[in-house]
C-alpha cells in the first residue's frame, strides 16, 4: 500500500502563484523576478558550482556537449556538487539521463553542517536510477527507491520514468515545508514536512540512523547533485525563488 501524507490548504496558494509545472517561462525581459527562472547551469562551465564540503567541482564532474557529466572514468577527485547559494521556496526544474544499471540523485534543502559528511545526511533527495537494471528498484518499499521517489521514503505515482539513455524532464517545488515532485509532466509525490504522519515516515526510515534530527528538515538549503559512482548527464538546470 503506498503511504499518502496529508497536504494542507498551502497547496492552493502554490499553485496560483507557479501556474502548471511546465509553464511559468521566464519573461523576454525578466523584468518581472517573481516569473523568472533564472538558469543555474550555463552549459558551458561549472560557474556556481563546486564540491559538497569544497572549494571546487571535482574534477570528475565535466562540461560535456551542454551537460553536466558526472563521468567515473576521469582521473582526479569525486563527490556530490552542490550550486553555491541556499533557496528556501522555489520551482526547480532540469532534465537527466542516467547510464546503464547507473544511480544518481538531486538533493534540495541540504545542510553543510560540520558534523555530517555527506548532504544526504541532511537533505531530501529525489532519485535517480536506472530502474530496470539497477538493484536499488528492488529495495526499499513500494518501489520508494525508484526514480522520481521522495528516497527511501514515499513512491513515486506514477512511475512513468524514461529508460536508461533518455532523457527525463524533472521538477521539484518547495513552499513552507510542502514539497512536490513531478517526472515528465505528471505528480510523482506530494509531501508536507512537519506533520504528524511524516515525523511517522522519517522515523521508521534509515535516516534518524544517519541524523537524528533528519526529519526536521531546513527551511532553507542548498541544491546539490549525486555522485554514485556511475556515469549520469544533468542539463537545463533552473530555479525560481517563490
Amino acid at each position: 500500500m503506498i503511504r499518502k501524507i496529508p497536504v494542507i490548504g498551502v497547496i492552493g496558494l502554490l499553485l496560483s502563484t507557479i501556474g502548471s509545472p511546465v509553464n511559468g517561462q521566464c519573461e523576454k525581459d525578466c523584468s518581472q523576478k517573481e516569473t523568472c527562472f533564472e538558469k543555474l547551469f550555463d552549459g558551458e562551465s561549472t560557474k556556481g558550482w563546486r564540491g559538497y564540503q569544497k572549494d571546487h567541482v571535482p574534477s570528475r564532474w565535466v562540461v560535456e556537449d551542454g551537460t553536466l557529466h558526472f563521468n567515473p572514468t576521469e582521473t582526479g577527485d569525486r563527490g556530490d556538487i552542490i550550486f553555491d547559494k541556499t533557496f528556501a521556496n522555489f520551482h526547480l526544474k532540469l532534465e537527466w539521463k542516467i547510464a546503464e544499471k547507473g544511480n544518481s540523485g538531486i538533493f534540495y534543502l541540504g545542510s553543510e553542517d560540520s558534523n555530517y559528511h555527506a548532504i544526504y545526511q541532511t537533505a531530501p533527495e529525489m532519485q535517480v536510477l536506472d530502474n530496470e537494471r539497477h538493484p536499488d528498484a528492488k529495495l526499499g518499499k513500494d518501489g520508494n527507491r525508484k526514480s522520481g521517489s521522495l528516497y527511501d521514503l514515499i513512491p513515486a505515482v506514477p512511475q512513468n520514468c524514461k529508460p536508461a539513455g533518455e532523457w527525463n524532464q524533472v521538477e521539484v517545488i518547495h513552499k513552507d515545508g510542502h514539497v512536490i515532485h513531478w517526472m515528465n509532466g505528471e505528480k510523482v509525490v506530494e509531501y508536507q514536512a512537519g506533520a504528524e504522519e511524516w515525523d511517522e515516515l522519517v522515523a521508521g526510515s534509515k535516516f534518524p540512523g544517519l541524523n537524528p534530527n533528519w526529519a526536521n528538515l531546513a527551511t532553507e538549503g542548498y541544491i546539490g547533485l549525486q555522485d554514485h559512482g556511475d556515469k549520469v548527464w544533468y542539463r537545463n538546470i533552473q530555479i525560481m525563488e517563490l
